[in-house]
């Protein structure tokens, strides 16, 4: 009976000790998680296979994880209780997530993000703006028919054919505004191409937003971010109207901390402003306002600034050139829509540029997909390919050097080139497209890891 007691209590006293020490590993494992960073998602083997360019550490993240190290071996050294340690441990590398997207991006200049404002709800707007959206039917009457017709019903059926992790949000609510600039610094993307009509005007789906531009403006400064503007082809736009509109936003935004300007080549600091369908106008039109001898110049005058025009087909490079624009965008992020936004003419573009002292600004994008809107449009989605779309791009840009590269873009959720975070989202008959396997910021990741591979790049094109 002695024996036995003596066995029944080694076995007792064996267990609890071996529980002890499993509970003690599990701590460990705990706080050795929490040292990894947010980014480490993609990490697993699957997302390394999908994007492979992931493996490679940025400058910034390696300093982060160095620090990091540094704070788990000095914690080792000062505190001998090891249950302790895993707790403080874990405690000290559990930063907020938005703190964490801060402290690992700081704003590019050269990354422009196009960005849209036009979006509304009841609880802001009295209704839903642009969300609503209507189909549009095909210019043939007969293909036409073939699709449905009428308005997306928000906020579970929205003119997207992916949905917002902020829902189907206004553009006016400050709460969207701030969070939109933390996802785009997180991004490391450093000037908003705010889309802009004159004041009183809007797109045929939306109402007037100039009256947003101070709060843009407010909340991109506190993201040290920069603001440009993107004029839209508003009614009777031409030479005379453009020259008050530009005066307009110079006289009203010009003084404002956030408003970009960009330093060109012989030392000035000028507003920059992207033209949306520029070739919709003629070029001697162009050129009254923006060659020295125009009628309507304004070159050399307080309100001179950067002109970016529209490029959609090869010829309208040369346009372009007599017009007397400073430079050239694609927009489009749909590879082989157009001349401009086929990455295999870039480096003709760019050579172009060069030899006529031009910009050359290329436009990347995720993908596209705009069937929410246009039923009939199948043949120009561009699957994202979990990111390696939009990886792509920014390897054809990267390889032409340019000066500036632009997004395409934070949140024109209609044809479905946002870089906003998305999530999956399934209602009634209505199935949204979504980002998995990766999570809702996976965009946003990858533009700040090709704006830090940018940034390392520029410096060796520099030497």
């Amino acid at each position: 009976i002695l024996n036995y007691d003596i066995m029944a209590r080694f076995r007792r006293r064996t267990c609890i000790i071996l529980l002890l020490f499993i509970l003690f590993i599990c701590s460990i494992m705990m706080a050795l998680k929490t040292l990894r960073p947010d980014r480490a998602g993609f990490g697993d083997p699957f997302g390394l296979g999908l994007l492979p360019e992931l493996q490679q550490r940025t400058v910034l993240l390696d300093s982060k994880q160095n620090s990091l190290n540094r704070v788990q071996g000095d914690t080792v050294t000062r505190v001998s209780n090891l249950r302790s340690i895993a707790v403080n441990t874990m405690k000290a590398s559990m930063p907020p997530v938005n703190k964490l997207e801060e402290e690992l991006s700081s704003p590019n200049y050269n990354f422009h993000i196009f960005y849209y404002t036009w979006y509304g709800n009841p609880q802001f707007d009295g209704k839903y703006l642009h969300w609503n959206h209507p189909l549009l039917p095909h210019w043939d009457p007969k293909i036409a028919n073939n699709y449905p017709k009428g308005r997306h019903n928000p906020p579970d059926d929205i003119g997207a054919n992916f949905y917002p992790e902020l829902g189907s949000y206004s553009s006016k609510d400050p709460t969207i505004i701030e969070a939109h600039m933390k996802q785009m610094l997180s991004a490391s993307t450093g000037v908003i191409v705010l889309s802009w009509y004159p004041p009183g005007m809007a797109d045929e789906n939306g109402e007037p937003t100039d009256d947003l531009v101070p709060v843009i403006l407010d909340y991109a400064h506190k993201y040290s971010l920069k603001v440009t503007f993107h004029i839209e082809p508003y009614k009777d736009r031409d030479d005379r109207s453009m020259y008050h509109n530009v005066k307009y936003i110079i006289d009203k935004y010009g003084s404002h901390p956030a408003f970009y300007r960009h330093k060109t080549s012989t030392g000035r600091f000028l507003p920059m402003f992207y033209v949306y369908d520029s070739y919709v106008t003629i070029p001697e039109i162009w050129a009254n306002l923006l060659t020295v001898s125009g009628s309507q110049s304004i070159r050399n005058t307080p309100y001179d600034a950067l002109f970016i025009a529209l490029l959609v087909e090869e010829r309208h490079k040369h346009d372009i050139h007599r017009s007397g624009f400073d430079g050239m965008y694609t927009y489009f992020a749909t590879n082989g829509f157009s001349y401009g936004s086929s990455h295999h003419n870039w480096a003709s573009l760019k050579a172009f540029c060069d030899s006529n002292n031009l910009m050359f600004i290329p436009s990347v994008g995720p993908g596209y997909i705009d069937t929410s809107i246009r039923p009939w449009n199948n043949h120009n989605t561009r699957n994202r390919v979990n990111g390696k779309y939009y990886e792509t791009a920014f390897s054809a840009a990267l390889l032409v050097r340019p000066e500036i590269i632009s997004i395409t873009s934070f949140n024109e959720w209609h044809e479905g080139t946002q870089i906003e975070k998305a999530v999956p989202k399934r209602t009634g008959q209505v199935v949204y497209l979504d980002y998995k396997p990766h999570k809702p910021n996976v965009y946003l990741e990858l533009t700040q890891k090709w704006s830090e591979k940018y940034r390392k790049e520029q410096e060796q094109w520099l030497m």
